[in-house]
């Protein structure tokens, strides 16, 4: 596995010195501390791009090494963490027979000596998270896609300054987008529907790597003037409609006229 480190464990449940010779002891277990890391993102972060990054995590890390019922027990465990239910991480842990050397999610080893380490934005949020603003539909919401896309005003606050945004969809084009400084990225995602007709729920915004909620302001987002904004799409292809080719009264594939079907005269 890329995550062990040489490790075992012996019958007293403590982990041993890895057996590269460096004579490093990782410690015995120990209780999960009730302390939760302090961290610092480097953006300003929403909670719904830190439960995003977290998802993220999730759906990757067991697909590279360790054993998936470990991840989803540290994933259980983390949550309980970050609910301040220390009794139930730590039974958790206990169960899944889960070492913990220094005390804390950030390093820890399953039964076999296989090392798991947990982001810390994975164990609490940072100090540095800003708030969503309520009053903006999120376009994610099925209620939100039946906003007026023409104009993309329903949203709006205030005039703002006009300017030209950057803007390359996932198709490989790219165009620039008419929006003002006080529009929120739900409010854009709709003039780009307005102006492109691609449905405003279908788009999923991206900047320098990390995803946009609809509630974020365009000034709140500090992108320059030739800056590029990704824009992913998730259109459904449009439903082909029903071949019209074939004979009255006979089934596709099959050349026999339906038997509830009087044969009907076809004029030219």
């Amino acid at each position: 596995m890329g995550g062990c480190v040489g490790s075992h464990h012996d019958s007293s449940g403590s982990l041993n010195e890895n057996s590269d010779g460096t004579g490093v002891a990782l410690g015995r277990n120990q209780p999960l501390k009730r302390e939760r890391p302090k961290w610092k993102s480097d953006y300003p972060m929403t909670e719904g791009q830190l439960r995003s990054k977290r998802d993220e995590f999730w759906d990757t890390a067991p697909a590279f090494e360790g054993r998936k019922e470990i991840w989803d027990a540290l994933r259980a465990a983390a949550s309980a963490f970050e609910s301040s239910d220390h009794l139930l991480a730590q039974a958790i842990l206990d169960g899944a027979s889960i070492t913990l050397p220094h005390g804390a999610l950030t390093e820890c080893y399953d039964e076999l000596g296989n090392r798991y380490q947990l982001p810390v934005y994975c164990l609490s949020p940072p100090v540095n998270m800003i708030e969503e603003r309520s009053d903006e539909p999120d376009c994610s919401d099925p209620d939100s896609a039946a906003a007026d896309a023409s104009t993309g005003s329903a949203g709006d606050h205030g005039p703002g300054a006009e300017c030209l945004l950057r803007l390359r969809l996932s198709t490989g084009r790219d165009l620039r987008l008419a929006v003002r400084s006080s529009d929120t990225v739900g409010v854009m995602k709709r003039r780009l529907q307005g102006q492109e007709g691609v449905a405003a729920a279908t788009q999923r915004w991206f900047f320098s790597g990390r995803p946009l909620t609809d509630r974020l302001h365009l000034d709140q987002l500090n992108i320059s003037r030739d800056y590029v904004v990704q824009v992913i799409l998730s259109q459904p292809p449009s439903q082909l409609p029903l071949p019209t080719t074939e004979c009255a009264g006979t089934v596709p594939g099959n050349e026999e006229p339906l038997p509830i079907q009087a044969p009907t005269p076809v004029g030219h």
